[in-house]
């Protein structure tokens, strides 16, 4: 919401660098880009003395002071548990705006002595967002109350738990995956079929499997079909199977899933995008235990259970007349509702580690000495991101992360996507009540502006990425596939925060 309003109002963005200030990568707009591209130490510096400030006490009122560009820095700390006991773990900042009260001609002589040409200077001082005390004093108290939301959301060291249980593909100890795994103690001990709903991404297989290799039909085949994968033709024959001169093309008779997954279970994903004609036939299956092969006389008999899975509302679609009433009965059975990763906001250090493990050992080998560690403000800025993707956008966010990272004993906020970084899971959402006032004038223009950029930005460090892992982190050959020189690839790398060469 504070980074909203700060762009939406002012044309000014959000940022969080680490706790020695380093990881200064959110710029507001072009003069700051400008500003940093000319004379980059100086920017990180100033971050870095604030850093300094705030970690000599464990309290830190927001602080507003001008940058080497006479420029206003309004940052505010981060504290939390770090090292055994409290400690500096960042800093949120808002940069890049000038005082309503100066000339714009006083402006342009400091960003003069920068970027060196005096008519240049001018242009980019008078297109700086000019703010009043008076709004300079609410960015001060928004910058500090992102901050003390981050601390609130800070889960950042992993913390030891006692909670202990046989599903270990099943990671996390959040309230909601408690309950989950409670049920799961009694659901693999029963022969009833199984309902699984939850949003996509949540680990819906990961809780049939564990149903299945935790029951009594472990030794058994366990069958996977995804019900949306298919027409209604060829998913009719991928699960109950046809005999020979079915139709065009059936030359011998073939076996469906359902006998695949005789003895065994079959996990129907998807089940509320299956047809009304199939939904018959599945029904047939569940209550009697047989079905008819495509251009089959005879029926074929199968002891399968049956576990199905949902990211709709099977109830809701039943009262519009979308899914069949009786079939909706029969599957739910047992119903497992799996929690959204932004239920369970505390497991997401955990489960980032252990992706991190995961895919460290799958690319290096068991050999390979210990895997990375997530430093402080990478988790922050996980933690922070709301996951619609849930955890299968985490665990491809902590491969992307691998990758950009080569051999560094530690993941760092720049390698933090950029989509992830700013927190939001799509387009910037409204900042306020439609029709909501705010300031206007130059910072209008520059918040459209700035929204332009960060789009060209973020496709622009989306194709870098794509190549560096297309090419497993080989610069030189993810650089070749852009059409771009190696110089240029890792200029704009670490331009975009992807970064440096190693």
């Amino acid at each position: 919401m504070v980074r909203d309003l700060l762009r939406r109002w002012w044309g000014l963005e959000l940022g969080l660098s680490e706790a020695a200030g380093g990881g200064y990568v959110r710029k507001s707009h072009a003069v700051c880009e400008t500003i940093h591209g000319a004379a980059p130490a100086a920017c990180e510096g100033a971050l870095a003395d604030l850093a300094a400030r705030f970690a000599a006490g464990k309290r830190g009122e927001p602080v507003i002071q001008q940058c080497h560009a006479g420029l206003f820095l309004v940052a505010a700390p981060v504290y939390g548990v770090q090292g055994g006991g409290r400690g500096l773990l960042g800093v949120v900042y808002a940069s890049g705006a000038r005082s309503a009260q100066s000339p714009v001609e006083a402006v342009a002589q400091g960003l003069g002595a920068i970027v060196g040409s005096p008519d240049e200077a001018l242009a980019m001082a008078a297109s700086v967002p000019a703010l009043g005390d008076d709004d300079l004093t609410r960015v001060r108290d928004l910058v500090a109350s992102a901050a003390a939301a981050v601390e609130r959301a800070q889960p950042a060291v992993v913390a030891p738990t006692t909670f202990v249980h046989p599903f270990t593909e099943i990671v996390g100890d959040a309230l909601a995956v408690r309950d989950v795994v409670k049920l799961l103690g009694k659901v693999v001990k029963s022969e009833a079929t199984v309902l699984i709903q939850g949003e996509s991404g949540t680990g819906k297989e990961l809780i049939a499997r564990a149903i299945h290799y935790h029951g009594a039909r472990a030794k058994k085949p366990f069958v996977v079909q995804n019900c949306s994968a298919f027409n209604d033709n060829l998913l009719e024959s991928a699960l109950f199977g046809h005999v020979r001169g079915a139709f065009t093309g059936a030359v011998k008779d073939q076996p469906g899933l359902f006998q695949v997954a005789d003895g065994g279970t079959f996990f129907l994903d998807e089940i509320g995008d299956m047809s009304a004609a199939l939904q018959v036939k599945l029904l047939r299956v569940l209550q009697e235990g047989t079905f008819m092969p495509v251009g089959g006389t005879k029926p074929v008999k199968v002891d399968v259970r049956i576990i199905a899975a949902s990211h709709k509302d099977l109830a809701a679609m039943v009262a519009h007349k979308q899914f069949r009433e009786d079939l909706f009965y029969r599957v739910n059975v047992l119903k497992i509702t799996v929690p959204p990763l932004r239920e369970r906001v505390s497991d997401i250090p955990r489960l980032a580690q252990f992706f991190v493990t995961k895919h460290w050992r799958a690319a290096k080998g068991s050999s390979a000495v210990a895997p990375p560690r997530l430093s402080q403000g990478a988790l922050a800025r996980l933690v922070a991101y709301p996951w619609p993707g849930n955890i299968r956008e985490l665990e491809n966010e902590i491969e992307r992360m691998l990758v950009l990272a080569g051999d560094a004993r530690e993941l760092l906020p720049s390698m933090v996507s950029p989509r992830v970084a700013s927190g939001t899971a799509g387009p910037s959402g409204p900042g306020g009540p439609a029709g909501s006032a705010g300031p206007t004038g130059p910072a209008s223009a520059n918040s459209v502006a700035r929204t332009l950029r960060d789009v060209i930005a973020t496709a622009e460090a989306n194709a870098l990425a794509a190549a560096l892992g297309r090419h497993a982190g080989d610069r030189d050959s993810a650089a070749n596939d852009l059409g771009i020189s190696r110089s240029y690839f890792d200029a704009r790398s670490a331009a975009l925060g992807l970064g440096a060469p190693a």
